[in-house]
């Protein structure tokens, strides 16, 4: 593998789209650390220090961002409202013909539902940034610390504005930063950049975990956890890799003189048909109880019971409801992603058939049958998966985004697989072997 590394910097037009990469990351990462305009940086760095951040309710937007939404910067709010734009078009292409309509069309049709999505985005991060601006003027950003409510001192409705537009304007920024490594890198630039931020909060999770740990220093937690992790790593690459392959045999057709057809091939139906979108779904609901508990006032009993059950992810219903969620949005996405009577239309229309299945309504029902029966076992994976965060809370007392837990994992190694196998195509195109055999 190092090897292949070193040949894929050897060839020059692949080493410039990794040295671009490599340059729009470093840009990424500096934006990361710059404050906005009206922010006092030294108070937002001493809440920072005193209140566990990790464990509130931004904690999953702050890990999208590589910890610079707690810190307030110009990057705050990263790629988040992209890719819940991404999801939300996504959606609407199931249930609005005209979108639907639009994606039959192919490139061009993409094209136009990619410049609906950018501008969702810049509208969702008005709405975001105006979010997390609110809080932060009003101290709930980081509860526990002392000077919270003196993050933003001065609290005019011009400097309110300011800072709305600066983090709107970084979100369009990352936005570009990502579509300038699809176009002019080695591609998946949003996934890499997600990846980027992820990772980057890698380090100091690991280092807290030693420093809290009683083990010889914290040295066995620390390295406890990183066998898991390499654990995980494992299981999450075995899975992902893993598919039901639907055999699918076409018809020789005669077409003037030529024959075409005959040929046999496989509808690859992955075991994770829905990839990270339950996981994500199902935390983003689980805030919303949270945050209207937050910022709900008085102490009904609504309240007291959410505040007591679904804000503390070591509670028996908090995971019970999370693993419930995950379970009900995996089948949930896979039927609005994946249409097996399209596919049956599809084949039959070719002259495909599945050996021993009838063309037309039998494809279908049989393709729904073994959907169904493979996003059993995808749904139940990342259920678990996604638990892994909370028996590291309880084990080792880590914060709920434990570095090698749910999100992260499923995130950090799709994307790298999917790098990966990009970069070995290029260098298989040049007669060069590759990263994966």
């Amino acid at each position: 593998m190092l090897t292949a590394f070193a040949r894929a910097f050897k060839t020059p037009d692949l080493r410039k789209k990794l040295l671009f990469t490599l340059g729009i990351i470093v840009i990424y990462r500096v934006g990361t650390h710059v404050p906005i305009p009206g922010i006092d940086y030294t108070n937002v760095q001493q809440c920072i220090d005193q209140a566990n951040a990790n464990q509130g309710l931004f904690g999953l937007v702050n890990m999208f961002s590589g910890g610079a939404l707690l810190q307030i910067t110009i990057f705050a709010l990263g790629i988040m409202p992209y890719i819940t734009a991404s999801i939300i078009l996504q959606l609407l292409t199931v249930v609005i013909p005209r979108l639907e309509a639009l994606k039959k069309e192919g490139q061009a049709g993409t094209a136009k539902i990619t410049q609906y999505t950018r501008y969702l985005t810049i509208a969702l991060a008005i709405l975001q940034g105006t979010g997390l601006v609110a809080t932060a003027r009003t101290g709930t950003l980081f509860q526990g610390c002392s000077v919270a409510s003196e993050i933003v001192p001065d609290q005019s409705i011009f400097v309110t504005i300011t800072m709305v537009i600066t983090m709107t304007a970084g979100t369009a920024c990352v936005m570009w930063l990502g579509e300038l490594i699809t176009d002019r890198g080695i591609g998946n630039g949003m996934s890499i950049l997600m990846f980027i931020s992820i990772a980057a909060t890698f380090p100091s999770a690991l280092w807290a975990i030693k420093e809290q740990g009683d083990l010889a220093g914290g040295w066995i937690e620390f390295g406890t956890v990183i066998a898991v992790g390499l654990v995980m790593v494992g299981l999450v690459v075995f899975v992902e890799q893993a598919q039901r392959r639907i055999p699918v045999q076409y018809a020789k057709r005669m077409i003037g003189r030529r024959s075409y057809g005959g040929t046999s091939t496989y509808i690859p139906l992955k075991v994770n048909q829905a990839g990270i979108i339950p996981v994500i779904f199902a935390s983003s609901l689980l805030y919303i109880p949270a945050l209207v508990a937050q910022f709900a006032g008085g102490q009904s009993g609504w309240k007291t019971w959410i505040e007591a059950n679904l804000t503390k992810g070591d509670h028996p219903i908090y995971i019970a409801t999370y693993f419930v969620l995950i379970v009900f949005f995996a089948f949930f996405y896979v039927a609005i992603s994946f249409n097996p009577e399209e596919v049956a239309d599809n084949m039959k229309k070719y002259g495909g058939f599945i050996p021993g299945i009838r063309a037309g309504r039998p494809t279908a029902e049989y393709l729904s049958y073994v959907l169904n029966r493979i996003t059993w076992p995808g749904s139940l994976y990342l259920g678990l998966i996604a638990l892994v965060p909370t028996m590291a809370l309880v084990g080792f007392g880590a914060n709920q985004n434990f570095p090698f837990g749910g999100t992260s994992i499923l995130i950090i190694v799709g994307v790298g697989l999917e790098t990966v196998k990009q970069i070995e195509s290029q260098l298989q195109q040049r007669n060069y072997e590759g990263f994966l055999r």
